[in-house]
């Protein structure tokens, strides 16, 4: 009789359910390059876009890309140590709390459909524990996610998020510091070796024409080596059992102001 109470013990175990080693990738910079961009926008698998705000192109690229079921971030714009100039929308040290929450308030209502937030550069400011403070408690009022870029490994943007209880991930690997198609392939190739080991990794690029080609070539591969392409929110549910980031109404809506600045 033991064989048919082991098979009615089995029964009882819910089947396993074996997702495949998953990957999201954020392409930064959006809103510069249109013609990229709209190759980006186009492309069948779900790539997170981030747009930079108040760019020529941000609010028409963003709308096309949600049109084609693409999941927008805001990309906003950071201090960095090497004291490259940021743009409009800008987050610095030497704001203080009003300051710097009306810019980002600003930038997030500058982004249709933004659904995210990743810090652009920032690998001073998201040391700063100050500054996070302010940009967190911000995002906490709105049903947005948080990227750490990790543009410097001693970051502690998602340390802060996760204080707040926002739902962040953390990027893996950077697929094109170097823009040749061999660099890119052995980044991808990482990202995809990360997944492997982990279950999930997600890469950042950004549209330049080597990125959007090799993607265009090697992201419909992806199903014969048996891996999956997500969105952001995709990702960070499957990391979380499905379960909701938000509950209808338990954040505040942003409201739109697509204001163009050039």
């Amino acid at each position: 009789m033991a064989a048919p109470v082991a098979a009615a013990e089995s029964a009882k175990r819910p089947a396993a359910t074996s997702l495949p080693p998953t990957i999201a990738i954020i392409i930064d910079d959006m809103g510069h390059n249109l013609e990229e961009g709209e190759r980006l926008a186009r492309m069948d698998q779900p790539l997170t876009l981030a747009f930079l705000p108040y760019r020529r192109h941000t609010v028409p690229l963003a709308q096309m890309a949600w049109r084609q079921h693409k999941e927008i971030m805001l990309h906003a714009p950071m201090a960095n140590t090497r004291n490259f100039g940021l743009g409009p929308g800008g987050l610095t040290p030497d704001m203080d709390e009003q300051s710097m929450v009306t810019t980002l308030r600003r930038a997030l209502q500058s982004i249709p459909h933004v659904q995210g937030v990743n810090n652009h550069m920032g690998s001073l400011l998201t040391q700063q524990l100050q500054p996070m403070d302010w940009v967190m408690k911000e995002l906490n009022r709105y049903p947005v996610y948080f990227v750490d870029s990790r543009t410097i490994a001693s970051s502690i943007a998602s340390d802060v998020a996760t204080a707040y209880k926002i739902p962040n991930l953390k990027r893996d690997v950077f697929l094109d510091h170097q823009q040749t198609e061999e660099y890119v392939d052995k980044q991808f190739k990482l990202l995809i070796q990360r997944a492997k080991e982990n279950g999930s990794a997600v890469a950042i690029g950004h549209p330049h024409k080597v990125t959007v080609d090799y993607l265009e070539k090697h992201l419909p591969l992806l199903d014969q080596q048996g891996v999956a392409i997500a969105t952001i929110s995709g990702l960070w549910a499957m990391r979380n059992s499905n379960h909701e980031m938000f509950a209808e109404g338990e954040k505040q809506a942003i409201r739109p102001a697509f204001a163009q600045k050039r």
